[in-house]
């Protein structure tokens, strides 16, 4: 796996903002002239075991040797973050959101664009809501914007009884056929996160995240930016996605159902995201083609194996269609959704 160069090995920095310290981790040349790639993992992961496969793909290097990468830690959850006090009085959803315009502050970025998970995707979706001038673009992998009803909170409750916290958060982040199947993956996470040292903190974030608030997403106010939502078909959050999808702008939303992915897709299937995190950004205006070469090529053949375009039930707009500038290759003239 390739390594940062050596001229610009990863900062770690904890920041002040106004509800508490976060810690984040810096990736790169810190040029201010494009938005840096700003990310927010998901509960029961820290920045490194959400991201790092992700961004130290191979085919990623394109992208990371472009932009700055932003990290964000949710408060007490970076790797060997001290346990919080019994007392202490854990950030809300909306506070931690409230956070990252500090982060942006503080290495002097105007703008960012997002790339979430879970929580991290619910977090990253209230700042752009909140700060939509600072947001160029959304990535939102297992995005779930409703509160829990009251048969969730009462079936949470009745799993918090017969299954550790442990437990709880595992099928949080995976499938049930992941779990029954009880890949490599599946332990290594299980283990890292019943043994983690700040187990607490992870069990204050699952709480808060389960006492979010609907993020009442509408179709002509929400985001004013293009955003691309992302599940795998085997999910636990499959059905929250499509569902999310359909209050959404099908003129400025790509939807990424993946076939045979489970819950964590950016661990899974780093080669479909990192080509389709290629084409979003190249919609943005960002990449020029010439640098996009190889893939274009390479997009022609793997079109007819590797996506299935179901364009009667679906509304939001394909991959390789741009929101503005960059040139993508042309487009189907009705909008589809693209699974692969």
């Amino acid at each position: 796996q390739p390594k940062c160069p050596a001229a610009f090995p990863p900062q770690e920095h904890n920041i002040e903002t106004p509800h508490g310290v976060l810690h984040v981790t810096l990736h790169g040349t810190r040029t201010t002239r494009r938005p840096a790639i700003l990310t927010f993992h998901d509960v029961g992961l820290d920045n490194k075991s959400c991201f790092s496969p992700l961004f130290k793909f191979e085919e990623m290097q394109e992208i990371v040797k472009n932009f700055t990468l932003i990290h964000v830690d949710a408060p007490g959850q970076e790797e060997g973050a001290a346990p919080y006090p019994a007392s202490y009085q854990y950030p809300s959803m909306d506070a931690i959101a409230e956070m990252i315009p500090s982060v942006l502050q503080f290495f002097n970025f105007r703008t960012v664009i997002g790339v979430g998970v879970g929580v991290g995707a619910y977090v990253l979706s209230k700042f752009a809501m909140a700060n939509p001038d600072s947001v160029e673009g959304l990535v939102l992998v297992n995005i779930d914007p409703d509160a829990r009803g009251w048969i969730d909170w009462a079936a949470q409750k009745l799993s918090s009884v017969t299954s550790s916290l442990t437990e709880q958060i595992m099928s949080h982040l995976f499938s049930q056929e992941e779990l029954s199947s009880n890949s490599d993956l599946v332990q290594s996470h299980r283990e890292r996160i019943s043994k983690a040292s700040n187990l607490v903190n992870i069990e204050l974030l699952w709480k808060t995240y389960n006492s979010r608030r609907d993020l009442n997403i509408d179709r002509s106010s929400s985001f004013k930016c293009p955003v691309m939502l992302v599940v795998g078909d085997q999910a636990p959050y499959e059905e929250a996605a499509v569902e999310c999808n359909s209050k959404m702008d099908p003129t400025t939303t790509s939807f990424l159902k993946m076939a045979d992915a489970g819950g964590l897709p950016q661990l899974t299937q780093p080669a479909k995201l990192t080509e389709a995190f290629k084409y979003f950004i190249q919609g943005m205006g960002y990449m020029a083609s010439s640098c996009m070469t190889r893939l274009s090529r390479s997009r022609t053949t793997s079109l007819s194996s590797s996506y299935s375009m179901e364009g009667s039930r679906s509304r939001s707009r394909t991959l390789s269609q741009g929101s503005q500038g960059g040139q993508m290759p042309p487009s189907p003239s009705q909008t589809m959704e693209v699974s692969c």
